[in-house]
C-alpha cells in the first residue's frame, strides 16, 4: 500500500497529476525596460561629441596644410595621429574603466580634451610638430570608445547587447558634425578658432553626462594588472581585434582622410569636400545600431561575412572611380558596410568576454584605431610616392577579404563553444 502511494506521489511530482501547475516562464523585458536609458543617452552624447573632435583635423586639413605648407605624407600623418593616439589610449581607458568605473573615467577624459583644445586655441598651432601634439590630445577623445560602450553595455543582458552597443556606438556620427561645420567655421573665423569653438558643445555635454550617467551595479571586482591582459592569451580576442581593425579602422580612416582625398583628387573646395565626407560618414554612423540589431537577429558572423565582402568590392571600386559622383557612391556603400560591421563586432565581444568587457573594449577599440591609422597614413604616403591614392585603397580592400576568410576559420568553433543565448 505504501509503495503504491509513493509511486502515485512521485508520478504527480513528475507532472503526471493535475494538482501541480507548471511555473510560468518570466517574460523577457523590452530593450528600454532592461537597462538604464539615461546612462545610455549620456554614453551616446559623450561618444558623439568626442568623435566630433577626434577627427577634427581631417576637415581642417586642407586649410592647415595650406597655412603650414605640409606635404602629402605630412597631411596623412597629421590626420592619422589622433587615430593612433586614440587607439593606444583606449587600452589605458579600458584599465581605468575596470579600476574606477566608466563614469569617472569619462569625466577625466573629457576634461583633458576640453583643456587641450582651449590651450591650442589660446596659444595657437604654428608648426607640423604642433599639429602632432594636438593630435595626441585629441586621441583622448577617440579613446572615449573604451568608456562609453562599457558604460552602456553593463546595464543590458545578452539578448540586448547588440542594440545597446549599437545605440551607444552610434556616437561615431559626431564625425558628421566635424565634416559639416568645421570647414565653414574655418572659412568664417580661421581654422585655429574652430579649436576654441569646439569647447562650447563639449562643455555642455560634459554637464549633461555628469547629471545623467550612472555606473551599473554589476561592476566586476578590480583585478591585478596582469589579469587585465589575460584575454590576449585567448585566440578569440585576437580574431575580434582583427575584424574590428578592418571594420572600424576603415570607417575612421576614411572619415579622417576623405576631405584630403576630395580636395586633392577632384579639386573640390574644403567646404564641398566636407559635405561629401559628411554624406559618407553619416551613412556609416546611421547603420551601426542596425548592424548590432541585425547581428542579434541573424548572428554576428553571418552579418560580418556580408560586411567584409561588400566593403572589399566598394573600396576596389573607389581605386578606379573616374568622377566625384562614382567615388562618392562607392564610398557611401563602403561606409554602410563598415558601419554595419562595427555594430556586429560588438554584438560578439560581450558574448565571449562579458567579465572582461572593459579591457576587451579597450583592446578591440585599440585594434580599430590602429587600422584607421594605417589607412589614413598609407593613403597620404601612397599619394606622395605614386601620385595616386589607389594603392592605399586596394591594399585595404585586400585586408577586408582576409577578414572575410578569417570568419570561415572561426565560425564553427565559436558556434560550438559559446553559449550565451544570443545569435553568434
Amino acid at each position: 500500500m505504501k509503495i503504491a502511494e509513493l509511486m502515485r506521489d512521485g508520478f504527480e511530482l513528475a507532472g503526471g497529476g493535475a494538482e501541480i501547475d507548471p511555473v510560468p516562464a518570466r517574460p523577457k523585458s523590452t530593450f528600454w525596460q532592461a537597462g538604464h536609458p539615461p546612462t545610455l543617452i549620456a554614453a551616446f552624447l559623450y561618444f558623439d561629441l568626442a568623435f566630433m573632435v577626434w577627427v577634427l583635423l581631417g576637415p581642417l586639413a586642407p586649410e592647415i596644410a595650406k597655412t603650414l605648407q605640409l606635404t602629402a605624407a605630412e597631411k596623412g600623418l597629421m590626420v592619422a595621429t589622433p587615430t593612433l593616439a586614440g587607439a593606444l589610449l583606449r587600452v589605458v581607458n579600458g584599465l581605468l574603466v575596470d579600476r574606477i568605473g566608466p563614469k569617472r573615467s569619462g569625466a577625466i577624459s573629457q576634461i583633458i580634451v576640453i583643456a587641450g583644445l582651449f590651450a591650442a586655441w589660446l596659444l595657437g598651432v604654428n608648426s607640423f610638430a604642433g599639429t602632432l601634439a594636438l593630435g595626441v590630445i585629441l586621441g583622448f577623445a577617440g579613446a572615449s570608445f573604451a568608456i562609453a560602450l562599457p558604460l552602456a553595455s553593463r546595464w543590458y543582458p545578452p539578448e540586448h547587447q547588440g542594440k545597446a552597443m549599437g545605440f551607444a556606438g552610434m556616437g561615431n556620427s559626431g564625425t558628421v558634425f566635424a565634416a559639416l561645420f568645421a570647414p565653414t567655421l574655418a572659412k568664417w573665423f580661421g581654422w585655429n578658432a574652430v579649436l576654441g569653438l569646439a569647447c562650447i558643445p563639449l562643455t555642455l555635454v560634459f554637464v549633461a553626462y555628469m547629471a545623467m550617467a550612472k555606473d551599473a551595479p554589476n561592476r566586476p571586482a578590480p583585478k591585478s594588472l596582469v589579469d587585465y591582459f589575460r584575454p590576449l592569451k585567448v585566440p578569440d580576442a585576437w580574431w575580434l581585434m582583427a575584424f574590428y581593425s578592418v571594420s572600424f579602422g576603415g570607417f575612421v580612416g576614411l572619415a579622417a582622410s576623405l576631405p584630403i582625398y576630395f580636395t586633392d583628387r577632384f579639386g573640390l573646395t574644403p567646404i564641398t569636400a566636407g559635405y561629401c565626407t559628411a554624406a559618407c560618414v553619416f551613412a556609416g554612423s546611421l547603420v551601426r545600431p542596425i548592424g548590432g540589431a541585425l547581428a542579434d537577429r541573424i548572428g554576428g558572423i553571418r552579418t560580418l561575412s556580408g560586411v567584409f565582402a561588400v566593403a572589399a568590392m566598394a573600396l576596389a571600386a573607389v581605386s578606379v572611380a573616374p568622377s566625384v559622383v562614382s567615388a562618392l557612391a562607392a564610398f557611401v556603400l563602403a561606409m554602410l558596410a563598415l558601419g554595419t560591421g562595427n555594430g556586429a563586432v560588438f554584438q560578439l565581444v560581450p558574448q565571449r568576454f562579458q567579465a572582461e568587457i572593459g579591457v576587451m573594449t579597450g583592446l578591440v577599440g585599440m585594434a580599430g584605431g590602429i587600422g584607421g591609422f594605417y589607412l589614413a597614413s598609407s593613403l597620404g604616403l601612397a599619394k606622395q610616392l605614386t601620385g595616386s591614392f589607389s594603392p592605399g585603397f586596394l591594399i585595404f580592400a585586400a585586408l577586408a577579404l582576409l577578414a572575410w576568410a578569417g570568419l570561415f576559420i572561426v565560425k564553427g568553433s565559436w558556434r560550438a563553444a559559446w553559449s550565451t543565448g544570443a545569435r553568434i
